[in-house]
């Protein structure tokens, strides 16, 4: 009996070391590039670090993001973003996926390589073409606004229309794979469920609030808390369009944090910031997961 023990537990450990020794790479990446990274700014925030000083100066930098309006105004920004593009995202990447799951292979395909195509074109690229579009003089939205008889708009150097500009192109360049995975859900949900409720006399809205949503419900977890965070940590568009401006009125977190580290040399504040956000977007997860995950098995 015991050499059967001693072999059970053998055998376990044995499980045991083999598993680890294949989460090793992965978990290797993730120390070395998220976690070491991680507590190395949380280090650096409570220093006064900059290209000729490193003092410990304790939380005097989030004393100072405390009274920065410049840091409020960023703040704000994101949060509007946020505010603005999640729902958007969401509601017409699952009106899109509803609207084509049910037809041909082709159809389904062609719009989720049209919808997809932004996601994996180089920022850079897709930043040219929506300044080309927002050119206050030659761009094919003033072009259209004319026809209708407006007067050209400096869509991005406008403090009225810049943060409006860029959320355009953040939920632009943002819905591709929540309609790819919603298109999946979809056809994963069994037909008879909706045909049952059909039977029943159910409509369209009870059939989709009773069923579909329901049944979407750890897919729509999965896209509301990686859009969040996407939203919350937008950069490449305005550090290549706007550089924060006009007058800060696109100006968010995550290019405070560049501006501050790389452009004024401060890199105890901008760690500062960047925990704050990290803060930020860590209580929203949990506040997502707490109200969405209640339904979704684990």
């Amino acid at each position: 009996m015991s050499t059967i023990i001693h072999v059970l537990k053998k055998d376990k450990y044995r499980d045991w070391i083999m598993s680890y020794l294949f989460l090793l790479p992965a978990l290797a990446f993730f120390i070395l590039f998220v976690l070491f990274p991680m507590i190395k700014g949380v280090y650096m925030s409570l220093f006064d670090y900059s290209i000729t000083s490193f003092d410990f100066i304790g939380l005097e930098n989030y004393k100072t993001l405390w009274h920065d309006e410049t840091f409020h105004k960023s703040l704000r920004n994101t949060i509007i973003i946020v505010a603005v593009a999640v729902p958007v995202i969401i509601a017409f990447s699952l009106f899109v996926a509803m609207s084509v799951y049910k037809r041909s292979e082709f159809t389904r395909s062609f719009y989720r390589g049209v919808f997809y195509l932004p996601a994996v074109t180089s920022v850079v690229s897709v930043t040219v073409v929506w300044g080309w579009i927002y050119h206050p003089n030659f761009g094919v939205l003033n072009y259209i606004t004319n026809f209708f008889g407006m007067e050209p708009v400096s869509w991005l150097g406008d403090t009225r229309t810049a943060l409006l500009a860029i959320t355009v192109i953040l939920i632009t360049t943002s819905v591709g794979q929540p309609i790819i995975l919603y298109i999946a859900s979809l056809g994963n949900i069994p037909t008879s469920y909706i045909e049952a409720a059909e039977m029943d006399q159910a409509n369209s809205g009870q059939i989709f609030r009773k069923i579909i949503w329901p049944l979407l419900m750890p897919t729509n977890l999965y896209v509301i808390v990686i859009t969040t965070i996407n939203s919350f940590q937008i950069f490449a568009l305005i550090q290549l369009l706007t550089s924060g401006g006009p007058v800060y009125s696109t100006s968010t977190v995550m290019y405070g944090v560049y501006e501050q580290a790389f452009l004024l040399g401060k890199f105890g504040l901008a760690s500062a910031m960047g925990v704050v956000l990290a803060v930020i977007i860590g209580i929203i997860s949990i506040i997502q997961f707490k109200y969405f995950g209640n339904d979704v098995e684990y």
